[in-house]
């Protein structure tokens, strides 16, 4: 029930750590950009954008920097009551989604004429996070709901598990937009704007 869930919510460190009730979430506003896009290539998000009616779990992957300035970004992990090897499943699933990324970064390192580890090493005690979705279908049901606002992300690169569920779309540089479709097995990564920049 809500009154259990709202137990693992950690408002204090921005939601940086434990549950993100829906309606926490807020896409930056991209509306002139989504203006210029067109028919099938057009997000279904409103403009301004509201608040994401997702629930999401922000969970630490890795070591922490023992000294820190971000101590915000650093805090201990929550971990639910309810769900006795709630650690070991998200550790376990983080550590390889953390790997894949690692050699995705080497790779990119190589590819772009420096050393194997540039980026790796850049990314060694970074606040790297897990965090599944989940939507109430039962409240959140209308056609073209919104669950993640039209966005774009800040951080290095960003790793999806496939989606039990159609509906997430990426655009490409020409601005034409995809739909996500993952074979099973398969995992999807995208450059966020640390990477691009």
């Amino acid at each position: 029930d809500l009154k259990e869930k709202m137990k693992d919510v950690r408002k204090q460190h921005s939601y940086q750590v434990g549950a993100t009730p829906e309606g926490i979430e807020r896409a930056r506003n991209h509306c002139s950009r989504a203006a210029k896009l067109q028919g099938d290539d057009a997000p279904v998000t409103v403009c301004p954008p509201g608040v994401d009616p997702k629930w999401r779990y922000f969970w630490r992957i890795g070591p922490r920097p023992k000294e820190t300035e971000f101590k915000q970004l650093n805090v201990s992990n929550v971990i639910p009551k309810a769900i006795p090897d709630f650690e070991t499943r998200m550790d376990t699933w983080g550590t390889l989604m953390m790997t894949t990324v690692r050699t995705v970064a080497q790779m990119a390192a190589v590819g772009f004429g420096m050393e194997k580890e540039t980026f790796v090493d850049l990314m060694e005690n970074g606040p790297h996070l897990l965090a599944p979705t989940g939507s109430d279908l039962s409240k959140h049901n209308k056609k073209d709901t919104a669950f993640a606002s039209y966005h774009y992300d800040l951080n290095f690169l960003t790793i999806h598990g496939r989606s039990r569920f159609p509906g997430l779309f990426v655009w490409t540089r020409d601005q034409k937009r995809h739909p996500v479709k993952m074979p099973e097995g398969c995992l999807l990564l995208q450059a966020g704007k640390q990477f691009e920049w």
